[in-house]
């Protein structure tokens, strides 16, 4: 997918710190949805948040939305393994990433509230910000994508 370069823009301004962190260096190696990494998801999720927001003209703390856009995953473990720790992941991994984050960078409440609440309706309490609002919506339009395009075939190049 093609972003705006002042989506772009907006995230390596605010989010150049989070991005070349040691625990989203680690977010690399482990994948989210399909063949995309939980680095790549984040990274798209944040930028589509703030494609979202301009596009329809939302008002909303652009530090705030892509600093906890890029957060919003950050548990750090490979969910794929089975392992006790993480048996429920979908419905325990958002304080856990809150947790991590908290331990490795100073959070605003906006921020805090996005990550924790990112998994709306599976987590039964929605956002309470419109930061949030976009995070969910940008999150769930970006796991569907990566979901179904790695369940696609794979087109081969047309010849002649």
């Amino acid at each position: 997918m093609n972003y705006s370069l002042y989506a772009c823009a907006l995230v390596h301004r605010y989010g150049r710190e989070i991005l070349a962190s040691p625990g989203m260096q680690q977010s690399r190696l482990y994948l989210q949805h399909g063949h995309v990494s939980v680095y790549s998801h984040s990274l798209a999720v944040a930028l589509v948040c703030v494609a979202i927001a301009t596009r329809l003209h939302i008002r909303a703390d652009q530090r705030a939305l892509v600093r906890g856009a890029l957060l919003h995953d950050y548990f750090l473990y490979d969910w794929h393994h089975k392992d006790a720790s993480h048996r429920w992941h979908g419905v325990h991994h958002a304080a856990r990433a809150l947790q991590n984050a908290q331990r490795d960078f100073a959070l605003r409440p906006v921020e805090r509230d996005m990550i924790l609440r990112h998994m709306f309706p599976l987590n039964l309490h929605p956002p309470r910000t419109r930061e949030g609002v976009l995070l969910c919506l940008a999150d769930k339009l970006c796991a569907t994508r990566e979901v179904v395009s790695g369940r696609l075939p794979r087109r081969s190049p047309r010849t002649g």
